[in-house]
């Protein structure tokens, strides 16, 4: 079973929005195949993977990348694509709310391939819930609006809005040095 139909059993029928959301985060990872090379594949794979802890039958601590990666790795998925799930968009920060931190960063180091993990961040936090190109200060907003300014989520992403973007930056130059158009 490839990844996109990985992530469609999982949350088209349960939640067609965060399905949407998905599917606008891979087509960001295509456009961004020529600046990752090699790792196109993982990039996307992660990409429309990213989210998969949100589905209901996959629910057990509620912290989506934890939960996510940990359903991943126990079906067998490459262990960079497990590692970028548990780890997307700054996801150690959110741990850290909500206590998880320690298991997060045991069972699933972060990444140490930097241009791969802000090419994952970039395709996250530029596309919209409903899987539209977006800024990724619109979108930080758009997470504050929905989950409010002093929820977990909301002081994570207040925490980690300046790490999200400089990652978007940093792929933004780097494509542009390669003659991408984003």
């Amino acid at each position: 079973m490839s990844a996109q139909q990985l992530a469609e059993s999982q949350l088209l029928n349960a939640l067609p929005r965060r399905w949407q959301h998905s599917l606008g985060v891979a087509q960001r990872a295509r456009q961004l195949a020529p600046l990752v090379q090699d790792q196109a594949e993982t990039l996307e794979a992660s990409a429309v993977l990213h989210d998969v802890g949100y589905a209901p039958d996959l629910v057990d601590t509620g912290f989506h990348p934890l939960d996510g990666a940990r359903f991943l790795r126990s079906i067998g998925v490459d262990e960079l694509v497990v590692r970028l799930v548990g780890n997307h968009s700054y996801a150690l920060l959110e741990a850290e709310e909500r206590g998880l931190r320690e298991v997060l960063s045991s069972e699933f180091p972060l990444v140490d391939q930097p241009l791969l993990v802000d090419a994952l961040v970039f395709c996250d936090m530029t596309t919209t819930p409903d899987g539209l190109p977006t800024s990724s200060e619109e979108r930080v907003g758009e997470i504050l609006s929905r989950y409010g300014q002093e929820s977990i989520v909301g002081r994570f992403i207040r925490r980690a809005a300046p790490e999200i973007h400089a990652s978007v930056e940093r792929i933004r130059t780097a494509a542009a040095t390669a003659g991408l158009v984003l």
